[in-house]
């Protein structure tokens, strides 16, 4: 697991283990090698910068799920390194991507358009360089690599989700909750457990060179927004894209708050016969994790 200590890996190194395999872990601390030793992993001390720890890590396993975060160039260097050293040995890769490569700026309106794993689209220009490393890690197969992408669409649960996360941060500094636009904007969704369990299918079951998504529902931005306020107990307001670059930055501004991302999962429920356990995502909303905020 590579990003075994982080919201999405951690709940996907959990699942194998409880499957019963033998996991590993990349953890840069003692305390991430303890959090990794908590989900029932062994931790591997180092970081992706260490190529020499990183085949050391990978020299004995069967399989290698990347759930990092990293940005855009680093994270093509690295999968390119990873496919480098799997290179003719038949071992399964899976790549963490995300349906931000899909999404649509529609200033806070929601948009008809929805995409199933394999369906044209104009990718997002701020994300155009993962797109070209999905599609690299899927040209894998052809070096002799069982290479698989996941493109999750916005993951909630165990107080993890950060668009929930957003909107309790807009009321930390503003004193009322915010959303863009008339907030009909949103992005599919999927609890995170049952995001793991795509990726416990798609190691048992996966067609190399697939791409699968994994979808439960949709929630308006607005609608989320609304809840949070009721939780808070404080005033509900939109505001236009200026401020919403004050409020949130610049990136979470125009990659999640003013975009619409609605997907559909056909091939991983066919191929992988994956269904999703957790629908209701606005339940996520009073987990105490965002009190934190």
């Amino acid at each position: 697991m590579i990003g075994a200590t982080g919201y999405v890996g951690s709940h996907i190194a959990q699942r194998m283990a409880l499957a019963g395999h033998e996991v590993s872990g990349i953890a840069r601390s003692v305390s991430g090698a303890a959090r990794v030793t908590g989900l029932g992993a062994r931790p591997v001390i180092g970081d992706l910068t260490d190529l020499a720890r990183l085949d050391q890590a990978i020299s004995d396993v069967e399989a290698v799920v990347y759930a990092a975060q990293l940005l855009l160039e680093p994270e093509h260097d690295t999968l390119a390194a990873l496919v480098e050293r799997l290179a003719g040995s038949s071992k399964s890769l899976i790549f963490t991507s995300g349906t931000g490569v899909l999404s649509q700026k529609t200033d806070g309106d929601w948009s008809e358009a929805s995409f199933a794993e394999d369906d044209d689209f104009v990718p997002s220009k701020w994300l155009a360089r993962r797109v070209e490393t999905e599609a690299f890690v899927r040209s894998a197969v052809d070096r002799g690599v069982r290479a698989i992408v996941v493109r999750p669409p916005m993951i909630w649960g165990n107080g993890g989700c950060g668009l929930i996360e957003a909107f309790y941060a807009s009321a930390a500094r503003t004193g009322e909750v915010c959303y863009l636009g008339r907030g009909l904007n949103l992005y599919s969704n999927v609890h995170v457990e049952d995001l793991a369990e795509v990726y416990a299918l798609a190691l048992e079951r996966g067609i190399p060179g697939a791409l699968y998504h994994c979808v439960a529902g949709e929630v308006a931005h607005r609608t989320l927004a609304e809840r949070v306020a009721r939780q808070l107990g404080c005033p509900l307001r939109s505001v236009g894209f200026e401020e919403a670059v004050e409020i949130w930055g610049k990136f979470l501004a125009l990659i999640i708050m003013s975009t619409c991302s609605r997907t559909r999962s056909p091939r991983a429920r066919i191929e992988l016969g994956w269904a999703p356990r957790h629908f209701d995502m606005l339940s996520d909303v009073t987990h105490p994790a965002y009190r934190s905020v």
